[in-house]
């Protein structure tokens, strides 16, 4: 249909695993320059363990926050009581 032969769909099948393993090499070498970059441009990267001595008062804020509303989310889970209403009998 398209004249490809099954020899170039490997060929390109093993190019793009390469050339993805290059690329997720790349970047693992350069993570904290990439997500930094990403996080100045508006992207929400999440830190891996976070240092807490090199982040500054606006990122220790943020993640205050984060951990707030999670504290909030989870004790409002433990809280919470599944209250059935009884069927209601009809009457013939």
């Amino acid at each position: 249909m398209f004249g490809w032969t099954g020899n170039s769909v490997w060929k390109g099948i093993l190019i793009g695993v390469g050339v993805s393993a290059v690329g997720f090499y790349a970047y693992k070498k350069n993570e904290d320059k990439v997500d930094g970059f990403l996080r100045r441009h508006g992207m929400d990267i999440k830190q891996r363990g976070a240092d807490y001595e090199t982040m500054s008062v606006e990122e220790l804020m943020r993640t205050k926050e984060t951990i707030e509303d999670l504290i909030a989310e989870k004790e409002l889970q433990e809280q919470s009581v599944t209250v059935e209403a009884p069927e209601a009998e009809c009457g013939d």
